[in-house]
């Protein structure tokens, strides 16, 4: 089985493609990248048992057929050192040597027996719903949510982005349990309804691969699994099993305070007045009123304490309320407006905080906060 490739894209894809494979292995064929050569099609596939991903390059002059897995680590390890350039593997089928020929050179590696490599599940068809939709979408609604998944070992459902699937829109939501977000799209043409929790990992990993894929990305899923399919890239993977909690049941329906307030100077204020706050609890106080907010942290057991006023706008009654400040850094961290609105109740009740204009009519971002008590 011989083929040449350009070095750079067979780089391109060996880094994409191990963002899959675990640091440590209980099997180690898990170690290796599986090579398929078959009608002029090199497939590039790893996996841990939970997601596989695998890319296709078309090759010119190729009408081999074979499969090998090769050592992830010394494969890449060996790659990435080559300047742009076409290169040459040609393997033994029988003894698996490998030879890695360059312009330069040659490079001889031992390749392992693909018999062993795990077969990704299948999507069941009795179970199976399928979808369309543009990358960019599901890579805004990942990026938009993927900050507020938990890491629960005793609630695994929370783990994971909870996608939702309508005729009306598409809702990403993600929540451990101190911080919520809620991010829907409209803009879509789908005619059946599907949920599922996708895993941490498989959701890095779309992020990583949508912004190279332009076009449309294809989703089938059943009760256990999800396939990703794009124009180079197909992700399978284990879908978090179970009902996630209702979450439309903390979202304060009644908000009758709201404040109005530019996000990078509440983002900049709140990033140096928290280095002032306890360790313990990095709490931050926000005193709103009519036209200014107070934003002030102390930490007793040291002495120290901070705070600034920035200007804002307030409807309602003046307001003081606790957060986190680096949950609340996050959240205003992950909405790109210029000004923001944070939606009050009570000082006791969760906080919501949206941007003030959308810059896409055909979304809607909602982030909620958890308060947190303060010592008067």
């Amino acid at each position: 089985m011989n083929f040449v490739i350009s070095s750079s894209e067979l780089l391109n894809s060996l880094q994409t493609v191990s963002k899959v494979i675990k640091s440590k292995n209980t099997q180690p064929i898990l170690d290796n990248f599986l090579f398929k050569l078959k009608a002029g099609v090199l497939t590039i596939t790893a996996s841990d048992l939970e997601s596989t991903l695998s890319t296709k390059h078309n090759l010119e002059n190729s009408n081999e057929e074979g499969t090998i897995c090769i050592d992830a680590k010394r494969l890449m390890d060996i790659v990435k050192e080559f300047p742009e350039q076409p290169i040459t593997l040609n393997i033994d089928n029988e003894t698996k040597n490998i030879d890695i020929v360059t312009s330069n050179g040659k490079f001889s590696v031992v390749g392992i027996n693909s018999e062993d490599f795990p077969t990704p599940q299948k999507i069941k068809e009795d179970d199976r719903k399928a979808f369309v939709f543009e990358s960019d979408l599901v890579l805004q609604g990942i990026n938009k949510a993927i900050f507020a998944v938990a890491d629960d070992e005793l609630r695994p459902v929370m783990n994971g982005i909870f996608i939702q699937i309508s005729p009306e829109d598409i809702k990403f939501v993600a929540t451990d349990s101190h911080k919520l977000v809620r991010y829907t799209r409209r803009d879509i043409e789908v005619d059946t309804e599907g949920e599922f929790i996708l895993p941490h990992k498989p959701a890095s990993i779309l992020r990583n691969i949508f912004p190279k894929e332009k076009g449309n990305v294809s989703l089938e899923i059943d009760s256990k699994n999800a396939i990703f399919s794009t124009e180079n890239y197909t992700l399978i993977c284990r879908l978090i099993e179970g009902s996630y909690p209702n979450y439309a049941a903390v979202i304060p329906a009644e908000n009758p305070i709201n404040v109005t307030v530019d996000r990078l100077e509440l983002y900049n204020s709140l990033k140096r007045v928290s280095a002032c706050s306890s360790q313990s609890s990095n709490l931050v106080r926000l005193d709103f009123s009519p036209n200014t907010t107070k934003v002030s942290a102390q930490d007793i057991d040291f002495s120290i304490a901070g705070h600034e006023t920035i200007n804002s706008t307030l409807e309602g009654n003046d307001i003081t309320i606790g957060f986190k400040s680096l949950f609340l850094i996050e959240i205003i961290n992950n909405l790109t407006t210029p000004e923001i609105c944070i939606e009050l109740s009570d000082p006791a009740r969760a906080g919501i905080i949206v941007p003030k204009d959308s810059e896409n009519e055909a979304e809607d971002t909602l982030m909620l906060l958890m308060p947190m008590m303060i010592n008067q």
